[in-house]
């Protein structure tokens, strides 16, 4: 009979064999616990230094952005390798991507809070996210508008979004892989559209998928040249305003059109 089905066996087997492992695998559940706990409690202290050291003082007051971005687990969003440096105030070249020829990077968080802020999102707002990448920008601003199509190409990186995105309980985004350049008309129009990454021209693909009044944000031009501008829709008509130097990384497939001269 197995060891345990009579009670006396039982006790006397555990309280002669097995107390002392027992107790040594107890310890080291709290022991792993208790540094899980301060891991967390580590990281919820650099989100708040993020938003107060690199958010705040580039002039983003929107409470409900400072909000979203306190509440968001950056880390998450990255390598397992890569989470200490998930809060430094630069852009970070994901690890893992199923085009090595395209390397693809977390925005930095002052950019993307201030692309965000600029795209005054509402709480009934239809958002596209353009390149959601492992899927921050997405959560972030899924806590913002009423809900989120996380537009992403690169099949490794929609992977990881659609699996941080479900574990974080993110039940309103949905996380689609299509070629970013062509936005996603199937659910079209959207009331804002974010594209998180620079882009040599903003195609007129996705401006045809706002709604009227809809505002697309983008940060147009390389490296020190770029220039966010906010893209409004009113009626037949798009303007555009600029609004801020932005040097962000590329998304790919947004090259220039180059026309022929004759």
């Amino acid at each position: 009979m197995h060891p345990g089905s009579i009670p006396g066996e039982a006790s006397s087997f555990l309280g002669n064999r097995r107390r002392g492992p027992i107790r040594a695998v107890a310890v080291a559940h709290h022991a792993s616990k208790a540094g899980q706990l301060n891991m967390n409690a580590d990281f919820s202290e650099r989100r708040v230094k993020m938003v107060d050291g690199q958010v705040r003082t580039t002039d983003v007051t929107d409470a409900a952005i400072l909000s979203a971005m306190l509440s968001v687990p950056r880390e998450e969003f990255v390598d397992s390798g890569q989470r200490e440096l998930a809060y430094i105030d630069e852009d970070m070249r994901y690890g893992a991507t199923a085009d090595a020829d395209q390397p693809r990077y977390l925005m930095e968080p002052s950019p993307f809070a201030k692309l965000a802020q600029l795209a005054e999102i509402l709480s009934s707002d239809f958002v596209l996210d353009v390149g959601c990448g492992t899927g921050y920008s997405s959560a972030v601003l899924s806590r913002l508008a009423s809900s989120v199509i996380a537009l992403e190409s690169d099949a490794t990186l929609a992977a990881k979004a659609t699996s941080t995105l479900s574990s974080l309980g993110n039940d309103n985004v949905v996380v689609v892989t299509a070629p970013l350049a062509a936005g996603y008309p199937s659910q079209a129009p959207y009331d804002v559209i974010f594209v998180g990454g620079s882009v040599e021209q903003v195609p007129e693909a996705l401006l045809a998928q706002l709604k009227d009044g809809g505002r697309l944000v983008v940060v147009e031009g390389r490296g020190n040249a770029g220039v966010a501008s906010v893209y409004l829709k009113a009626g037949a008509i798009v303007t555009a305003r600029r609004a801020f130097n932005a040097a962000v990384k590329p998304l790919p497939g947004f090259n220039r059109t180059h026309e022929f001269e004759f």
